[in-house]
């Protein structure tokens, strides 16, 4: 009878946690990403490990958005807590404002077809960001 209500409890367990939609790591979400949008060397160095450009050392955190930047695209940051969206939307306002050409970058590397800027298109007009 014991055997038998652990395995029903085990089998709600993993039925729960598979049920309920993983989010992405919160290691991260404390960064203070002001300081590197705000530092030129820091914030290249973050760009240049984006971009997947020899001999740079990439920060963990750069490595940890590379691993989940494209599904994050894909399914309009779904498993992204409130923190991860706010964090994403100050970056690309900034990049976009005050480093143009960065900006460019990234879009040709992530968004070579323009889906990403189609797909966003009117929540980027929400928030008044123009790409």
């Amino acid at each position: 009878m014991k055997f038998a209500l652990v395995c029903l409890l085990a089998l709600v367990a993993v039925v729960y946690v598979s049920a309920k939609p993983q989010g992405y790591t919160t290691k991260y979400d404390n960064i203070d990403v002001e300081q590197i949008l705000h530092n030129d060397r820091l914030l290249q160095r973050y760009v240049d490990c984006m971009l997947d450009k020899v001999g740079v050392r990439c920060p963990p955190e750069a490595i940890e958005l590379k691993k989940v930047l494209s599904d994050a695209l894909d399914t309009e940051c779904n498993k992204c807590n409130d923190r991860q969206k706010e964090v994403a939307k100050k970056a690309i306002r900034f990049l976009i404002d005050n480093k143009p050409d960065i900006w460019k970058e990234l879009k040709a590397k992530y968004d070579p077809e323009g889906k990403y800027v189609k797909k966003y298109e009117k929540l980027a007009e929400e928030e008044k960001i123009k790409f």
